[in-house]
């Protein structure tokens, strides 16, 4: 993947207004080499105390998971740790403490990237139960098959747990939603494919997963989800990841990551960071080539891409939850950034999915 950024239209400006007509930086996202700092950072992630193991479902059903309460059994010391569900067969939904509900269908990956309380359900409206009541608490000797539901539809999912102390990973920030749903192009679907039947085959034989190759796999593959995902988050060819590890961007970028529908000002972000609003526009600029304000536009935008592709929430729902007090002002500014109104993108995105018609049925 290569990200290629082009300006837009307008210019920078200190507002706090939302519907304003402000030009905004447009990645876009084509196949090829990724970016080097992107690569790089990805690379070097520290990721440990990988594991696979698999849920197989049936219709009616619903259980609620919270991975950190595990967190420090399956690493010593950690408070958190990252889960990911690869959706090997069927289809289900998720959702967070915030209520939303995001699909995820035959080949999706669902990350949890801090280790939050959700909820994973079918098709069909089921009694909530807890995954602990499903399986036996580890350490496991025996990696868990978990099988659970009413007998209907079968949905299988591959579900891997890792731990990093990258700061990718720090709930502060907000890098990621608390869960949101990856859908791969076909190729790097292949791979990962490939690469959790060999994990799952390799636990079977060994009924449990203590190959170098079999516990690094799944560190390969959240990577990979990760890669694709990244690839479309703002200024990332820039430098966005460098500023993540930015002592006067960092505290920045928690706060219009963690309240992005917040009418922001330069300076409340400044005094928010601690730091001056000359030095913080200097550092927003010369780190990510971009205004502070231009930023939280971008940003907006591209949680407006994941929370269209992957919930059924309309557009004025979206505007809402994004920092928009209009449907029009939102549709303008998506608009600008892709060539399409929100619900033309939606309509569009669900097309190309359904004509790759992408298998990955791992049963």
């Amino acid at each position: 993947m290569s990200i290629r950024g082009s300006r837009v239209g307008g210019h920078d400006r200190d507002t706090a207004g939302t519907d304003r007509d402000t030009g905004i930086v447009v990645m876009s996202v084509s196949d090829g080499t990724a970016p080097t700092l992107l690569q790089s950072a990805l690379e070097q992630l520290r990721l440990q105390g990988a594991i696979f193991f698999r849920s197989e479902m049936t219709d009616a059903f619903q259980f609620e998971s919270t991975p950190n309460d595990v967190a420090g059994v399956l690493h010593e010391g950690a408070s958190r740790i990252i889960l990911f569900h690869i959706v090997a067969k069927g289809s289900c939904w998720v959702g967070g403490d915030d209520g939303v509900r995001h699909r995820a269908e035959q080949g999706d990956v669902i990350v949890v990237p801090y280790g939050d309380p959700h909820v994973i359900g079918g098709a069909s409206p089921a009694e909530c139960v807890s995954m602990n009541t499903l399986m036996n608490p580890p350490p496991w000797e025996v990696m868990p098959v978990i099988r659970h539901g009413g007998g209907g539809e079968p949905t299988d999912l591959v579900c891997g747990y890792l731990h990093s102390d990258d700061p990718l990973f720090d709930p502060a920030l907000r890098v990621f939603p608390r869960v949101f749903v990856v859908r791969l192009p076909p190729g790097a679907m292949g791979w990962v494919t490939a690469s959790v039947t060999y994990s799952l085959e390799e636990t079977a034989l060994s009924n449990r997963s203590s190959s170098l190759v079999t516990q690094r796999l799944p560190e390969l593959v959240l990577i990979e989800v990760l890669r694709f995902h990244l690839a479309t988050a703002p200024a990332a060819d820039q430098g966005w990841l460098a500023a993540l590890r930015d002592p006067v961007l960092a505290p920045a970028l928690s706060l219009l990551h963690g309240e992005p529908d917040r009418r922001w000002t330069v300076a409340e972000l400044a005094s928010g960071a601690a730091v001056s609003r000359s030095l913080l526009d200097e550092r927003f600029r010369q780190v990510l080539g971009l205004s502070p304000i231009r930023y939280l536009t971008e940003w907006r935008m591209h949680l407006a891409e994941e929370l269209l592709a992957t919930t059924d929430l309309g557009v004025v729902a979206i505007a809402r939850r994004i920092g928009y007090d209009s449907e029009e002002g939102f549709s303008r500014a998506f608009k600008r950034g892709h060539g399409l109104s929100p619900s033309h993108w939606r309509d569009a995105r669900v097309g190309a999915s359904l004509d790759a018609g992408v298998s990955v049925d791992e049963s």
